[in-house]
């Protein structure tokens, strides 16, 4: 089957509504990191505590998602989700009036957290829904599911494009306020018709007693639980260095028009990541991505000048959802059905820990010494996540020589990922 032919079919299965929803669900998320880090960067004055509040929004998240993936597996997403979207999209509002009620940093750190640890995930959530739906497709179970994968990713990418942009048009058009009540209203509207859809899972049958549940954490899981943090802090690090660029620059709302433009490349990479033969296997292209990211990140110490930052972050993001759906398709088949939204979860909030890291220490660096320093942080995540796709890549190779006479014995479903 044809990437084409397989995109085509996934459109099919759950029709154009589902993709609109499903993507403008995630808005609230990227636009609310972005959005709390340039309000409470403007009502204290501080790059510091502006990154404090938005790391502390990310890491709530990163905390708060798993457990709502677990309830997910339980319960069905749509009670979750519909309680998620709803006292989510109240919190982000109490954070805006906080933000101006002149209440000392960690009151509006505390705000933000309470925030953040309401919002739903949708694209992991998303994720979940494609195995059951593609159970039925035969021999093209597998494409098909790579393929949505691919999707998944692109629409990640593209959601940190349009999110950071809608917040950045509202900060330059009318104020870091009208931006994060946008993102309020969205949550509402899509949140639900989310939770509302007809994909929506149910919860998954509780095995029987007696019955052996594989675990979700094991070492190759942590592998690719820290692979995604590095790529959540080259999003917080770089987020950070841009808005202080942009300060700087004296164009406050072109932040994240700027970051955004990491997503540009990142979508349209994401999309043709199912094109790439099978038998360049996830592994590889883990690797081949992690040492690419790292090249295209040295130029940030070297910038500039916003044009520069510009074109050095397009390119940048050419490498980044290739590498997010490699990750994401090795942890995907490392998980049992019956604990998908709460391992898919897992590794989403990875991400978003990796975020509150990198915004947290680029933002001190930033205020001691400006947006080179912050720019650091990116580059040293890279450099991480080049030793981690190592480790995979050599997992993946000494998996591949067994003898013959071992190789038909039975692998463990959670460390079966070649």
């Amino acid at each position: 089957m044809s990437p084409l032919a397989s995109y085509r079919r996934l459109l099919d299965l759950v029709g154009p509504a589902y993709v609109l929803v499903a993507f403008v669900g995630r808005l609230p998320t990227s636009m609310s990191q972005l959005g709390t880090l340039v309000l409470i960067s403007s009502t204290t004055g501080s790059y510091a505590s502006g990154g404090l509040a938005a790391g502390a929004l990310a890491i709530a998240n990163a905390v708060g998602s798993p457990l709502a993936g677990a309830l997910s597996d339980r319960h069905g997403q749509r009670p979750v989700v519909l309680v998620q979207s709803l006292l989510g999209a109240l919190a982000l509002g109490v954070l805006v009036i906080a933000a101006h009620a002149d209440f000392s940093t960690p009151v509006l750190v505390l705000c933000a957290a309470v925030a953040g640890s309401l919002l739903p995930q949708v694209g992991p959530l998303s994720r979940v829904r494609w195995r059951p739906l593609v159970a039925d497709s035969g021999v093209h179970q597998r494409r098909l599911l790579d393929t949505a994968f691919s999707y998944e990713g692109a629409a990640d990418e593209a959601s940190f494009v349009l999110g950071p942009a809608l917040v950045g048009t509202g900060v330059a058009l009318i104020s870091p306020e009208a931006a994060m009540l946008m993102a309020s209203v969205l949550l509402v509207v899509f949140g639900c018709a989310f939770a509302l859809h007809p994909t929506a899972p149910g919860a998954v049958p509780r095995p029987a007693p007696g019955t052996v549940v594989a675990r979700v954490v094991t070492p190759f899981f942590v592998v690719l639980l820290l692979a995604l943090m590095c790529v959540g802090m080259l999003f917080g690090a770089t987020q950070t260095g841009t808005t202080v660029m942009a300060d700087a620059a004296g164009e406050p709302g072109l932040a994240g028009l700027i970051h955004a433009v990491l997503g540009i490349g990142s979508v349209i990479a994401g999309l043709g990541t199912a094109l790439l033969p099978e038998s360049f296997g996830h592994a590889r292209r883990m690797l081949v991505c992690a040492v690419a990211l790292l090249v295209m990140s040295l130029p940030l110490l070297a910038v500039d000048s916003l044009t520069g930052l510009v074109l050095v972050v397009l390119a940048l993001g050419f490498g980044v959802a290739p590498y997010l759906i490699s990750v994401f398709t090795l942890g995907e088949r490392a998980l049992p059905q019956s604990r998908a939204s709460l391992g898919l979860s897992l590794l989403a909030s990875a991400v978003g820990l990796g975020y509150a890291l990198g915004a947290g220490a680029a933002g001190r660096l930033a205020d001691a010494h400006g947006h080179t320093a912050a720019f650091t942080v990116t580059v040293g995540a890279m450099v991480l996540a080049v030793v981690l796709a190592l480790v995979v890549q050599a997992r993946d190779r000494a998996r591949a020589q067994p003898a013959a006479g071992s190789a038909a014995e039975p692998a463990h479903p959670l460390l079966d990922v070649v």
